[in-house]
């Protein structure tokens, strides 16, 4: 059908970092969680192949790189870190970069990891099951090494949050994938706010954002509230604060 769009740029405001991080009141016991990631209309960050460069615009990731200066700490799976090999560093816009974590249950975390540069801190979250060798290969390597303990999926997640917290001074936590660790976080209840950047793109099969988080009916699901809606050049960008129908499991 011929006519104008529903909604077009002028309808919509531009990003706005504040607005997406949402009200930024951190529990008493860990940091307050923000999990970003960019996806396709169909809800895939990646091909069936692991291909996910570039899923949005650079307009959208420059909003990524505003979510980081915004924030205390970015947080990466070490599958994030082995597939895309990532700086987590603030590049698109002027800002500060935050301290960098990933979570690595056995350390495979390769001592060229562009993360592990001294310019900002690196911490890895990892448990008894690495050994001391690669503690010490990590450590080497300039990160702090952080030892926890293990939990359903790899490193525990509260107790990690808790680190981030108590010893590292983490009061805002932006945490860019992959989508095991959003699935685990989420399945957790952990997440108090998620931004989600949407391309106008179809890939069929490929990595879903969010696996099974164990939700048989609909009412259960984990709801979103408070919207906030903005476009970029070439994506969709909407934020939401995360409101848990029912208690998560552990």
């Amino acid at each position: 059908m011929n006519g104008d769009p529903v909604v077009d740029g002028a309808d919509l405001p531009p990003p706005d970092a504040a607005r997406l991080l949402g009200d930024v009141d951190p529990p008493a016991d860990r940091p307050y969680v923000v999990l970003k990631y960019a996806q396709t209309l169909d809800g895939r960050i990646a091909t069936a192949g692991g291909d996910s460069k570039w899923i949005s615009g650079e307009e959208e990731r420059a909003v990524s790189h505003a979510l980081r200066a915004a924030c205390d700490a970015v947080m990466v799976g070490v599958g994030t870190v082995l597939r895309d090999d990532p700086r987590l560093t603030v590049r698109l816009v002027p800002g500060a970069s935050p301290l960098r974590v990933v979570l690595d249950s056995t350390l495979r975390t390769p001592s060229h990891a562009l993360l592990l540069d001294s310019d900002p801190g690196t911490v890895v979250l990892t448990t008894d099951r690495a050994g001391d060798g690669d503690r010490e290969r990590v450590r080497g390597s300039g990160a702090q090494v952080r030892v926890l303990p293990s939990g359903p999926g790899g490193v525990d997640l509260p107790a990690g949050l808790r680190v981030l917290r108590r010893e590292c001074g983490v009061r805002s936590l932006l945490v860019e994938g992959g989508a095991r660790v959003i699935t685990s976080l989420l399945g957790a209840g952990l997440v108090d706010r998620i931004v989600v950047g949407t391309a106008p793109t179809i890939i069929g099969a490929g990595t879903e954002a969010v696996g099974d988080l164990g939700i048989v009916r609909v009412a259960e699901g984990i709801a979103l509230r408070n919207r906030y809606v903005c476009l970029t050049a070439d994506d969709i960008v909407t934020a939401w604060d995360v409101c848990y129908a029912r208690p998560r499991r552990a």
